[in-house]
This record gives C-alpha cells, sequence and structure tokens, in this order.
C-alpha cells in the first residue's frame, strides 16, 4: 500500500489554476532587488522551518512580499523600479525630483472630474 505512494507518477500533474500565493508566482511578480530580497528571506524562513518544523516565518515572507508584489504589478514594474530607486536616492541622502502636494492633489481633482 505504502509503495504506490513512493513511486514516482508517471506524469507531473499540473493544476488548471495557479494561484498569486504560490512562492513561485510572487517571485516572478517581483522586481528589481525586491525579487532578491525574496529569495534570500524565502531561503531562509524555509531553512529555520524545516528545522523547527514551524512554517510561521515562511508564511509571514509569503506575507509581506504577496503585498510587494501586487503592489508592483499595480504600478507597473517600470513605474515600481523608479519609485525603489527613489528611496535608495533618498537612503544614501541625494536629492529626488519632487511635486508639491497641492499640485498633486489639483491633478487628481482635475483628473477625477473628466
Amino acid at each position: 500500500m505504502v509503495s504506490r505512494w513512493l513511486d514516482p507518477p508517471r506524469t507531473r500533474p499540473r493544476p488548471a489554476l495557479l494561484s498569486a500565493h504560490t512562492p513561485r508566482a510572487i517571485r516572478d511578480a517581483l522586481v528589481g532587488s525586491e525579487r532578491a530580497e525574496f529569495e534570500h528571506d524565502y531561503q531562509q524562513a524555509m531553512t529555520e522551518s524545516a528545522r523547527t518544523l514551524d512554517l510561521t516565518e515562511v508564511l509571514k515572507v509569503l506575507d509581506v512580499y504577496r503585498e510587494l508584489a501586487e503592489i508592483a504589478q499595480r504600478q507597473g514594474p517600470e513605474a515600481h523600479l523608479r519609485m525603489l530607486e527613489a528611496v535608495d536616492r533618498l537612503q544614501r541622502g541625494q536629492d529626488v525630483p519632487m511635486v508639491a502636494g497641492h499640485l498633486h492633489k489639483a491633478e487628481i481633482s482635475a483628473r477625477l472630474s473628466r
């Protein structure tokens, strides 16, 4: 009875739909340094969970990076990369071009009134 579970399947089963919550889907949706950071954090969490038999840290990593992946996809990869570059420049104390809040508010109001 147990041997049938140990025999390799003849064909690899493939799900009809893949969830956006799988580690692969999350990694594929990330851009720039966030992808490498995810791979590192996920590997560390998996190593720890294998040692402790506790998936809590793995699930936390997936939740954090799933949100980042959703933001990146919503903004579009190029816009998200520009945002990451701006954050990096700010963290290094460099100037970043900015638009005053009242100008953004006026632009949003104009777009909403169309």
